[in-house]
């Protein structure tokens, strides 16, 4: 690995990669990542990287557990080679993780994975040749009876020849001849044919041959002369079976040879998507972000944390460099968290030129750069006789010569190591030439040559870490724009060093010094009281903001809640009205039934007295609902806001009514109010003001208007009656009435047929007394004649 990413630390990064890898090969490819140097590859790997992140924050990882790298086998079998069952089940096992890996990402619903949909589609599934290998080879040692029809027939010819021997075999070893011949009443085998076991002395007894003698001599293992024919049968099935799993096995071969294009690009594609989706697996480990990329130096990090430092507690910085200044001159006191400041920039710089996503706050921004240097840590060389500042300034002349407007450089500690003056003067021409050749640079230093340096040159900025002198600790947070300050004589003096000593230390600092240290103070304390104020001022506004919301949510839940009121109240409305519909359509059906029946036994006059009855109930809950009695519970508190007016509207607390004051209350505390129809007079301690009803009328009848514009309108302009009586058809005319004026329709016709003419008769009768009818007429030709009447709906202006 290049050097300056190796002092960056870039190679832990890589290795914190690998570990979040799961494949052999993908570790081995995150250990060799390089940075691009090329904006679009950059964007690209961003890209890539970002849609990973995004997945497995909506669902879980894929497995790639189990693929392998089987390019070798792949190769051979292309070649005609035939493969090992152990080979075939690798091939089998990485053509399952391929398709689960293609399943995985056919259940992706409206997913954006354009970046790397051209690894899955090189993910080619192939369940026919994963199927025949996983179902002929078992395991390693054994292939299945149904890897064909041939190998299934001729173990079942080896079984049924294993069977008859061991028959024969048991009646000789069960004979009261041969049992006292022979050694152990069992069958056995001896190289892969069926015996028994014979006394050595009685072996001519038990004619056959001998395959095998016991260790000690007392056995002899015979197989009788009656199962040599039938074992010889079985040898030669063996080799046909061991023939036949050759054939099996060299097909399957075959068919993995003509697949080894698809399998090695699918593992190659799975090996890169195994990468990829580590980094996301990463970014969530360090809670990163995507940068925006540029290649024109601009670095603009936001709340930016070294990756390799403890997430808990590592300190945000934030860091900018190449849009106002190229050159950041960064000081201050050592463990002040210099160092970091500039690894932080180079690495998380070297970071998303590798495609991670880098631990920043949005918005921030990162440049690509073709060459990256960095002169960061001790780098003595004893073997090569060089000091520190030997080999620090031979990093820093190879620096010299191939930096260029492309390059970042990165310098910790410049001009350390010698001579103070000559080193700051060093130092100060470095950073010149630097930049001179267009290079965007971050250098640390203690020389407070630089800091006037940087103030007094365009293009450089000074930069410090800021150091607590109270509690003599670094807040490891970078302020660009102040020059830093050693400390030096505060810590000492803190740290418990005479004062007088100090005091003589300060007078031996030249004057000029002093002043700028001076200078550097009130910048410092003016910088920290603009820092409180505007925590102050911030704070403000996240109150107020609060208070706001907290507002809007009240208004909103107690609109909701008057909503909620009105619809209840409609919904009950309706109930009523539709109950009340319901009752009468009874009625009506049963005086159409009785007169159809001609049943002179049932009292008219009374259905009519309770349908009558049953309609002015529906009217009295209308009129329950349009006017209710409140339920106002007792407040003996309740004082008037104001004197009652004419014209207020009140609630009359004793009997639940509201009422409209028609004068003001009189010497003995008596209002005249009127309620409904009744007039009365209440004492003033009676009543509470409704202040809002005006308002609230205004809003029911304005929901009721929208309501009613909102009503579901009727699908058609023609109420057929035909063959209905006159009763049944002036029933349906008041319904569709009822619908049509819901509608906002003006006009509708009545088909009642020509016929006698009753039907047509009483429908003009009911129009005629109608108030919502403005007129009718008979159908001209082609309206339909007299067989159809047109009604014009009268509607309030």
């Amino acid at each position: 690995m290049n050097k300056h990413y190796k002092s960056l630390e870039l190679d832990k990064i890589l290795t914190r990669l690998a570990s979040f890898c799961t494949v052999d090969e993908a570790k081995e490819a995150a250990l060799k990542i390089e940075p691009s140097v090329e904006l679009r590859t950059v964007k690209i790997l961003l890209k890539q990287t970002a849609d990973v992140h995004t997945l497995l924050a909506r669902y879980s990882a894929p497995s790639f557990g189990g693929i392998k790298n089987i390019n070798n086998a792949l190769s051979r079998a292309e070649a005609g080679s035939t493969l090992t069952t152990r080979e075939l089940l690798d091939v089998a096992e990485n053509l399952r993780v391929i398709r689960s890996l293609n399943e995985w990402r056919s259940n992706m619903e409206n997913a954006d994975t354009a970046s790397i949909d051209f690894l899955f589609n090189a993910l080619i599934p192939n369940r026919f040749l994963e199927e025949s290998i996983s179902e002929a080879i078992l395991n390693e040692d054994e292939i299945s009876d149904s890897a064909s029809p041939t190998l299934r027939d001729i173990r079942r010819n080896i079984a049924m020849q294993a069977s008859s021997i061991r028959q024969k075999l048991d009646k000789i070893i069960r004979s009261e001849y041969y049992k006292k011949y022979l050694q152990d009443a069992i069958v056995t085998q001896r190289n892969g044919r069926f015996v028994v076991p014979v006394k050595s002395e009685h072996r001519s007894v038990v004619p056959g041959l001998v395959h095998d003698t016991s260790s000690s001599g007392a056995t002899v293992f015979i197989e009788p002369m009656a199962v040599v024919e039938a074992n010889n049968e079985i040898k030669i099935l063996q080799n046909k079976e061991r023939d036949e799993i050759e054939r099996i096995l060299a097909a399957l071969s075959y068919e993995v040879g003509l697949c080894r294009e698809s399998l090695k690009n699918a593992y190659d594609a799975a090996v890169s998507l195994n990468v990829i989706f580590a980094k996301g697996k990463m970014a969530f480990d360090m809670k990163a972000s995507i940068p925006e990329v540029n290649d024109e130096g601009i670095i603009d990090i936001i709340n930016a944390r070294h990756p390799l430092l403890n997430q808990q507690t590592v300190v945000p910085t934030s860091i900018n460099l190449g849009k106002d200044f190229d050159t950041l001159v960064i000081t201050g006191p050592n463990t002040g968290g210099k160092t970091v400041s500039i690894k932080t920039i180079g690495l998380l710089t070297l970071m998303a030129m590798c495609g991670f996503m880098i631990p920043v706050s949005q918005g921030s921004v990162i440049s690509v750069f073709k060459k990256v240097f960095a002169d960061i840590g001790d780098e003595q060389s004893i073997e090569q006789s060089l000091s520190t500042f030997s080999s620090h300034m031979t990093n820093i002349v190879d620096i010299l010569k191939n930096a260029d407007e492309k390059s970042l450089v990165l310098i910790d500690e410049l001009g350390a190591g010698t001579d103070p003056v000559e080193g700051a003067a060093l130092a100060m021409a470095i950073l010149e030439q630097l930049h001179i050749q267009g290079a965007k640079i971050a250098a640390t230093t203690h020389y407070a040559e630089l800091k006037a340096y940087a103030l007094n040159t365009p293009g450089v900025e000074n930069g410090c870490c800021e150091f607590d002198i109270a509690t003599l600790k670094p807040t490891y947070r970078l302020l660009i724009g102040i020059p830093g300050k050693s400390n030096a004589f505060a810590i000492s003096e803190r740290l418990g060093m005479e004062k007088e000593v100090v005091n003589r230390a300060r007078r031996m600092v030249e004057q000029g010094n002093v002043r700028f240290e001076e200078v550097v103070d009130k910048l410092e304390e003016r910088r920290r009281e603009m820092e409180d104020a505007q925590k102050v001022a911030v704070d403000a506004k996240k109150a107020a903001l609060e208070d706001r919301e907290k507002a809007r949510l009240l208004r909103q839940t107690q609109e909701e809640k008057v909503n909620a009121e009105i619809q209840k109240a409609r919904d009950t409305a309706a109930k009523i009205v539709e109950e009340t519909r319901r009752q009468a359509n009874i009625l009506m059906d049963e005086i159409s039934a009785l007169r159809k029946e001609k049943n002179e036994s049932r009292d008219l006059t009374e259905l009519a007295r309770r349908a009558k009855a049953a309609m002015k109930s529906g009217v009295n809950n209308l009129t329950d609902v349009s006017d209710p009695v409140y339920n106002i519970e007792e407040d003996d508190d309740y004082v008037l806001p104001r004197e009652l007016e004419k014209g207020d509207t009140v609630l009359i607390r004793s009997i639940g009514q509201k009422g409209t004051v028609l004068s003001p209350a009189d010497n003995r505390g008596r209002v005249e109010v009127q309620s409904g129809a009744m007039k009365t007079r209440v004492d003033v301690s009676s009543l509470r003001l409704l202040e809002d009803e005006k308002k609230t009328k205004s809003n029911v009848q304005m929901k009721m208007q929208r309501d009613k514009s909102e009503a579901p309108k009727v699908q058609k302009r023609e109420c057929d009656i035909r063959g209905m009586n006159a009763d049944e058809g002036i029933l349906e005319v008041d319904r569709f009435l009822d619908a049509i004026f819901m509608s906002n329709l003006d006009e509708f016709s009545i088909i009642h047929g020509k016929g006698t003419g009753v039907l047509r008769a009483a429908v003009q009768k009911y129009l005629k007394g109608n108030p919502r009818v403005k007129s009718y007429r008979l159908g001209v030709y082609g309206e339909g004649g007299d067989g159809i009447t047109i009604v014009t709906v009268k509607r309030e202006n």
